[in-house]
């Protein structure tokens, strides 16, 4: 059972859970479900790029103040943020105050909005393995990237995507359900 944990309810489940109750939440309630939609995408696509380098605590325990600060991920608002606005965000101590990864966001807002024809949410799925892949009895079996992965990040950096690459491009695809990596043996695996 390495990579499991038995949680407070007794069932068996990942056992990064484990560490915060706000792990363990989102572990249960949203990584791996699937998620569609341009905004719930940008989002969660915004939200890695902020957790690249940190770990993802820091992000879940911020999630609601990055929401308020970036117009609840709304790609045409963000989009049209201007050098005020990144002043204002580098100085808003509830999110993490990282310019790169600020204006990152909001160069991928506007590189969202110039996807010709396509939505955002129609691009990142395009990406999802076709077959299933074999299913990790340890984490050590799951992958920091996949070939996906780093297509998906090949494309989003064609068409002007920043701070999204082959490692991010991956947490976001088993974020957002496009992969399952929950371990054998847990709990969640297979519920959604």
């Amino acid at each position: 059972m390495t990579g499991l944990l038995r949680g407070p309810d007794g069932r068996l489940r990942c056992a990064w859970a484990g560490s915060a109750p706000e792990y363990l939440a989102y572990h249960d309630q949203e990584w791996g479900c699937r998620l569609e939609g341009d905004q719930a995408l940008f989002e969660r696509m915004s939200l890695e790029a902020f957790q690249s380098g940190l770990s993802w605590i820091t992000i879940l325990r911020k999630r609601e103040a990055f929401r308020d600060a970036f117009d609840h991920f709304e790609i045409e608002s963000v989009a049209h943020f201007d050098d005020t606005d990144v002043e204002r965000l580098l100085g808003d101590a509830r999110i993490v105050r990282n310019r790169a990864k600020i204006e990152a966001t909001v160069a991928n807002a506007r590189a969202a909005l110039d996807l010709d024809g396509t939505s955002l949410s129609d691009l990142l799925w395009s990406f999802a393995p076709s077959h299933p892949r074999p299913v990790p009895s340890t984490m050590s079996e799951v992958p920091a990237t996949t070939a996906e992965s780093t297509a998906m990040a090949k494309e989003l950096k064609r068409r002007g995507f920043r701070f999204v690459g082959p490692t991010t491009a991956y947490a976001l695809m088993q974020a957002t359900g496009m992969v399952d990596d929950h371990l054998a043996d847990c709990w969640v695996r297979g519920t959604r």
